[in-house]
């Protein structure tokens, strides 16, 4: 089994990014960001984006792996067929179920889960 995302779940070029922030749905909570922007797919895609000021490169590659992971295992309860942008800001670092909880909480605000 594959633990890691493909190639067509995750967004890349920048023409994409730009649409993804201008029709996407912004919703903010403390240190992070979420936009969520229909795409035309049947897959759902992901691009994380620290700030420019967010650590150093290290940091900045720990919280996109961080990020991807969460999304990963939760995107099974996902309705396909969203481009999703995580901007992170810096701030006070949280442990992995603090970022979980708080993806999860953005994650259904937008309304992007199966409704159980």
């Amino acid at each position: 089994m594959r633990r890691s995302l493909s190639k067509k779940e995750i967004v890349k070029r920048k023409p994409e990014i730009d649409r993804i922030f201008k029709t996407g749905r912004h919703f903010p909570c403390h240190g992070l960001k979420l936009i969520v922007s229909q795409n035309q797919l049947d897959v759902d895609r992901i691009v994380v984006i620290p700030v420019r000021h967010y650590g150093n490169a290290v940091q900045r590659n720990r919280i996109r792996r961080q990020i991807k992971e969460i999304w990963r295992t939760e995107k099974p309860r996902m309705i396909p067929g969203y481009d999703f942008a995580f901007v992170v800001y810096p701030g006070k670092v949280h442990d992995y179920a603090f970022q979980k909880e708080q993806i999860l909480s953005l994650c259904d605000k937008a309304g992007v889960f199966y409704q159980s």
